[in-house]
């Protein structure tokens, strides 16, 4: 015992001080990632995903653990059955999972893919169901770098092509090195395999193929999309079916400083990513936003870059006007592109004036939670009524409803939108109470809207989390909340010692057949020093069939 014991502080010894020393040395060292002093010494801009990675109880924990193994009117009630499961598979002792991405195979919905960050190793925690949610297979994958050295995943972003039947995967690729890279996998097995880390299809890298590292580049928040109409409207044959999208944010950070003087919207595509090797691919890569400083505000200052793509094969981009070196939000635009992401048009705001306030905290932390709580922004296509939906934490209402779910409509492919309205409402359809956080929305191809958050309307002390479904069958005018989760959980028990990090986003995936709500949930946690979160859905098969 005693043995083992020395094992362990040794192994939480070099751990730390390796990083320690890669913090103390990273004003002189040129080897050093300027990302961990944009980190240290500004609270927001890179995402809090690539922020928890350098957290010292994480790295403490994962050492001990590698020893030891506007308001809407309700509409008529409609009941959820609750079932709850876990859908991962846990590690011993239980480390955190978080920010979760879901989507279903498209000829066959009963299989789907689910994502997240899995802080017992490097990357994701990947599980795939062939019967709707029922049951789920377990896979641990950690990612590489391009010249096949080991780095951190971050930020999973899952989709399903139609013309390849394939899922795919997004992952950023960084490590205590200056290196950074956005990376996609795929599986042509309904996400029983996947590509060789080694072989991944690099969407962005800031390596050169002179071996050069572009240290004043770090890539951060990547979000796949994928066009899957082989037709337009028109009947003619979409040029550009089977595109794969990816959408990241660039930080150009200061030396050494670690200051971030622009973050622009980037945008990377391909039409093809081989099977047997995916790093064969080429990408074109696109400034949505141009690079320019802009002292932390102006266009050059995004994150939250959301793709979709719509029935005229047009690409659009949702985003925030967002500090680069805090976590705080101007305002949300709209891009639109009709040439499969080669150019795109003026953006345009999409909230309206007076209508969204976020939270004035720089650094995302909302009252009464130790963990970061971003605006989390999501954007869905609806196939029939040829609508774009946005949704997002809201603080406008701070003072009487704290944190509210807003949804904004557009029925002209984004060039107007919609004024901001309350959609986390009670039984009478006033704003819910206390904070509501993390949403999703997605749209089935019946056109009706399904989304999820996080909530926490049912604790006088505005802390037990709990997810909460909506759905609207007539484009977004009327919705219905439901409580989907049969226990809550507190997240300041989560997440090692610090309770500080429990992902930035949840997962939605819906079809007719069947939905997919996928969240972070910490209600198995054992608490603090180790802390724990898994990943949850409701199972839900053909619930919305008769709505």
């Amino acid at each position: 015992m005693r043995v083992s014991v020395i094992v362990v502080c040794a192994a939480v010894f070099l751990v730390l001080s390796g990083v320690v020393a890669i913090q103390a040395h990273a004003e002189g060292d040129r080897l050093s990632p300027l990302w961990l002093l944009h980190i240290q010494n500004y609270p927001g801009g890179i995402s809090n995903g690539v922020r928890a990675r350098a957290d010292f109880g994480v790295l403490r924990a994962q050492a001990l653990s590698a020893e030891s193994s506007g308001s809407a009117s309700p509409t008529a009630a409609l009941t959820i059955p609750l079932d709850n499961i876990q859908i991962n598979a846990d590690s011993t002792p239980p480390l955190p999972q978080d920010e979760t991405s879901v989507a279903f195979n498209v000829a066959n919905p009963m299989n789907a893919v689910a994502a997240a960050n899995d802080f017992t190793g490097d990357g994701f925690w990947i599980g795939f169901t062939r019967d709707g949610g029922r049951t789920w297979t377990s896979i641990f994958k950690d990612p590489k770098t391009s010249d096949g050295n080991r780095c951190f995943g971050s930020d999973p972003s899952v989709v399903y092509s139609v013309r390849d039947g394939a899922f795919y995967l997004a992952t950023l690729c960084f490590f205590f090195t200056p290196i950074s890279e956005v990376q996609v996998w795929k599986s042509v097995d309904g996400g029983a395999t996947w590509t060789d880390s080694k072989k991944a299809a690099i969407a962005m890298t800031n390596l050169g193929s002179d071996g050069s590292i572009d240290r004043s580049v770090f890539y951060d928040k990547e979000l796949l999309a994928v066009d899957n109409s082989p037709t337009l409207p028109n009947g003619a044959a979409n040029p550009h079916y089977g595109r794969l999208y990816v959408t990241f944010i660039k930080f150009h950070i200061v030396f050494p400083s670690g200051r971030s003087d622009f973050c622009p919207v980037q945008l990377a595509f391909t039409d093809a990513i081989p099977t047997s090797k995916p790093s064969r691919a080429t990408w074109t890569h696109v400034a949505v936003v141009p690079d320019a400083p802009f002292a932390d505000k102006g266009p050059s200052a995004n994150q939250w870059a959301l793709p979709v793509v719509d029935d005229r094969g047009g690409l659009d981009i949702a985003y925030a006007l967002e500090d680069c070196n805090t976590g705080f939000d101007r305002g949300f635009f709209f891009t639109r592109s009709t040439n499969g992401g080669n150019t795109f048009s003026v953006p345009v705001q999409i909230d309206g004036p007076g209508q969204f306030v976020d939270n004035p905290k720089r650094n995302d932390l909302l009252p009464d939670k130790p963990f970061r709580a971003p605006v989390s922004p999501s954007l869905a296509f609806n196939p029939v009524t040829k609508s774009l939906s946005f949704v997002y934490q809201n603080n406008v209402n701070r003072a009487t409803s704290g944190a509210d779910i807003s949804y904004q409509r557009s029925r002209d492919y984004g060039r107007t939108w919609s004024d901001a309205k309350t959609i986390s409402i009670t039984a009478t359809g006033s704003p819910a109470p206390n904070d509501q956080f993390f949403p999703w929305i997605a749209a089935d191809e019946r056109g009706r809207l399904h989304a999820i958050w996080f909530d926490n309307r049912n604790d006088p002390d505005n802390r037990l989390i709990e997810t909460f479904q909506a759905f609207s069958a007539d484009d977004g005018a009327t919705w219905t909340n439901f409580d989907i989760s049969t226990q809550p959980w507190d997240g300041s028990e989560s997440f090692f010692d610090c309770g500080c990090f429990i992902g930035d986003y949840n997962g939605l995936a819906a079809s007719s057949q069947v939905i997919y709500p996928v969240w972070t949930d910490g209600r198995n946690s054992p608490g603090r020093p180790m802390g724990d979160t898994n990943i949850f859905t409701n199972v839900e098969i053909g619930i919305f069939l008769g709505s």
